[in-house]
């Protein structure tokens, strides 16, 4: 066990000297979020597509795709907001 307090994560000071000073730690973070939301929504369009076009006599199809909308909603909330929604 550390002796020490655990200290917030800080990206290394050598990373951030390369962009202008209007880029902060909070900007770059929000972005690289949006590029993953970006990227799920996508994903998840593609897959919710091919379910629906290979397996649409799958009984399990509907309330899968529904679950897993559902839990990536809550867990995209909870990423952005830092609350949870129940």
């Amino acid at each position: 066990m550390p002796s020490q307090p655990l200290q917030p994560f800080s990206p290394p000071k050598i990373l951030l000297t390369h962009f202008p000073a209007l880029l902060s730690q909070g900007v770059l973070v929000e972005w690289f979020l949006y590029a993953v939301f970006a990227f799920w929504t996508l994903y998840t369009l593609v897959a919710i597509y091919h379910w629906l076009k290979y397996s649409h006599a799958s009984w399990v199809a509907f309330p899968a795709i529904a679950l897993h909308l559902f839990v990536s909603f809550a867990l995209m909330a909870y990423a952005l907001s830092g609350a949870i929604l129940l």
